[in-house]
C-alpha cells in the first residue's frame, strides 16, 4: 500500500503533494504504521522517524514540513519565508506565499484541503472538520490566498463518509439550510460534499475540484479514524508544497 496518494489535478499543474495513508511507517498497536500525530500517545522517536520516511518519499526533507496547532477554527496564517509559523500558532488553514514551503494539515476523519494557484505556484492546507466546516474555514483559506478563485485547483482528501459520520440534528438542519437537502441524509451529514460546495461558493470553478480517496472510517486497513477507534489512532498528513 503506498504511503499518500495524490490528487490528479495537482499533479497536472505540477504540484508536489499527498494525502497519506496510515501505510509504511514504524509505529506499532492503534498507531500503526505511518502515524503523524505527536499528541495521540504513540512514542515520540516513532512519530518523528514517520515525519522523515513520508518527506522522503515525497522528495523533500523532514524539517520542510510547516504545522500549527490546530483547534477547529477559522483562522488562516499566511507563511511569508522559511521562519514561519511561530512555535504553539494555531490555526486550521496555512497560506505558502513564499516559494519552496510545504503547509500541512493533520487530520484522521476531518477534511483535508489542499489549494493552489498554478500561474503563481501558492498553495495552501486547510484542515476542515464539522466546526471548520460550519465557519467556512475553506472560503477564509481561498480569500486568503490571494489570487483569482477561477484559477485555483482544490483537492479534497479523505475524511469521514456520510455513511458514517452523525451529528445533532441541529447541526445537521443548520448544513441543510446552508447547503441544500443534498448534504444530509437525517442525521447524517456528508462533510466533503459540504467543504466541496463552500469550495465553488468561494468561486473556485466545479471541474477545478477533485475528490481524492474516500470514507476513513469504513476502511481500517487503509485510513486512521477518530470516531470509529474511539480517539485512540494516528494521524494522517495532508500536505503540499509552494514553488
Amino acid at each position: 500500500m503506498e504511503r499518500f496518494i495524490r490528487s490528479d489535478l495537482l499533479s497536472r499543474d505540477g504540484f508536489v503533494h499527498g494525502f497519506s495513508t496510515r501505510a509504511g511507517g514504524v509505529s506499532t498497536g492503534p498507531y500503526a504504521s505511518l502515524n503523524l500525530g505527536k499528541t495521540v500517545g504513540d512514542d515520540p522517536a516513532s512519530v518523528e522517524e514517520n515525519h522523515r520516511i513520508l518527506a522522503a518519499a515525497a522528495g523533500f526533507s523532514r524539517d520542510d514540513f510547516r504545522l500549527v496547532h490546530q483547534v477547529h477554527g477559522r483562522r488562516v496564517i499566511r507563511l511569508d519565508g522559511p521562519e514561519h509559523p511561530r512555535p504553539g500558532a494555531e490555526a486550521d488553514a496555512l497560506v505558502a506565499a513564499a516559494p519552496g514551503l510545504v503547509p500541512a494539515v493533520r487530520t484522521a476523519d476531518c477534511v483535508p484541503v489542499l489549494l493552489a494557484h498554478p500561474r503563481t505556484g501558492r498553495v495552501a492546507a486547510v484542515h476542515a472538520g464539522w466546526r471548520g466546516a460550519w465557519q467556512r474555514i475553506p472560503s477564509a483559506a481561498v480569500e486568503e490566498l490571494g489570487a483569482p478563485p477561477r484559477e485555483l485547483v482544490a483537492a479534497v482528501g479523505p475524511a469521514i463518509g456520510r455513511c458514517c459520520f452523525e451529528v445533532s440534528a441541529e447541526i445537521a438542519e443548520g448544513f441543510v439550510a446552508a447547503h441544500g437537502p443534498g448534504v444530509a441524509t437525517g442525521r447524517h451529514v456528508d462533510l466533503r460534499e459540504i467543504v466541496r460546495l463552500q469550495l465553488v461558493d468561494a468561486g473556485i470553478q466545479a471541474e477545478a475540484v477533485d475528490l481524492v480517496g474516500g470514507c476513513t472510517a469504513c476502511d481500517a486497513a487503509r485510513w486512521f479514524s477518530h470516531r470509529r477507534d474511539a480517539g485512540s489512532t494516528g494521524r494522517h498528513l495532508s500536505f503540499i508544497r509552494s514553488r
